[in-house]
């Protein structure tokens, strides 16, 4: 490119070439210039900004300090809100094992422990060394490991309830509970004894309870009625089926107050004491089979008598007819 200057000075027309590399030269000179005077101007600011009070400066900063401040309070925040999210998480975890804790102590048979918020809090002390101040990634950390224990001591817990709720469904159906309240424990035991009738050496497949007419009989486990009727030689008898070829006998009732089929559960009044059938005298006389062999009573009713409250257990006799 060329540019041509006229003047009156001069006698005859100069022509100037302009080439490529000068263009190049003079914008980065021009930018350059541009640069420089900007960061000086920008440095002059920065630092007599304080005295001089410009107000455009005194803006530019407390934009800048507010842009800061909206960052930093919606960070905290995003953080609170996920420490609310895991707090709130860990509340309903431990109101679920509390929950089941309370379950567990009812199955076991023991009292429930006090909330924690009506005991003191156990004593704690020591020297303080070097402390420091977890950030919200190390405490979000923390309380994530601490909802995973939780998570495993609930899963733990929901295991020792289903074995407890097996155990106390099995035991339901084992016959540890005293058929007669209030009358004789064991008037007249089992195994070998001279029979009341005709004297003669006998084999007494059962314990009697010695207990007035119309006191209730009770089903000392769960099970289903398989018999409910007439013997010549028990009377009326209830005949109760627990499972696992186990049955129990209640003989000489004066009353039957269930029928071949019903369900019944442990502590139920089945029939009421009489002196039907073979007897001297109103009793109770029961009976635990095992595939219809007679078992001792004593070995599944010794541990319903030790249960009993020292104002309610039941007199004991020797064996007598």
């Amino acid at each position: 490119m060329q540019i041509i200057l006229v003047s009156d000075r001069l006698t005859t027309a100069k022509a100037i070439t302009i080439r490529p590399w000068h263009l190049f030269g003079a914008l980065f000179a021009f930018t350059t210039l541009v640069l420089l005077l900007a960061s000086a101007f920008s440095f002059i600011t920065l630092k007599h900004a304080s005295s001089l009070r410009l107000p455009v400066i005194d803006e530019m900063i407390a934009a800048a300090r507010v842009q800061e401040t909206e960052r930093s309070e919606q960070f905290v925040r995003e953080n609170l809100n996920t420490m609310a999210i895991k707090l709130g998480q860990m509340q309903a975890q431990l109101i679920q094992l509390d929950t089941l804790g309370s379950r567990l102590a009812k199955l076991a048979g023991v009292k429930a422990p006090e909330p924690v918020t009506d005991r003191p809090l156990p004593g704690r002390g020591g020297p303080l060394i070097t402390p420091e101040t977890l950030s919200a990634t190390e405490l979000e950390a923390q309380m994530k490991h601490f909802s995973d224990l939780l998570a495993q001591q609930d899963d733990y817990l929901g295991v020792i309830e289903s074995e407890l709720l097996l155990d106390q469904a099995t035991l339901s159906l084992v016959p540890s509970t005293l058929p007669v309240t209030g009358g004789t424990w064991n008037a007249s035991g089992f195994g070998w004894r001279i029979d009341p009738f005709n004297g003669s050496r006998a084999m007494h497949e059962g314990v009697d309870f010695v207990a007035d007419v119309g006191t209730p009989i009770i089903a000392a486990a769960a099970g289903v009625v398989i018999d409910a009727s007439f013997h010549p030689q028990y009377g009326n008898v209830v005949e109760i089926d627990h499972g696992r070829e186990l049955t129990t006998r209640y003989a000489h009732a004066s009353k039957l107050h269930v029928k071949p089929g019903m369900v019944v559960r442990r502590g139920q009044k089945i029939a009421e004491v009489g002196s039907t059938g073979r007897s001297t005298g109103p009793h109770l006389h029961f009976e635990v089979r095992v595939k219809d062999v007679a078992q001792n009573p004593n070995r599944f009713l010794e541990l319903a008598r030790k249960a009993l409250p020292p104002g309610a257990r039941i007199e004991t006799a020797g064996r007598r007819p």
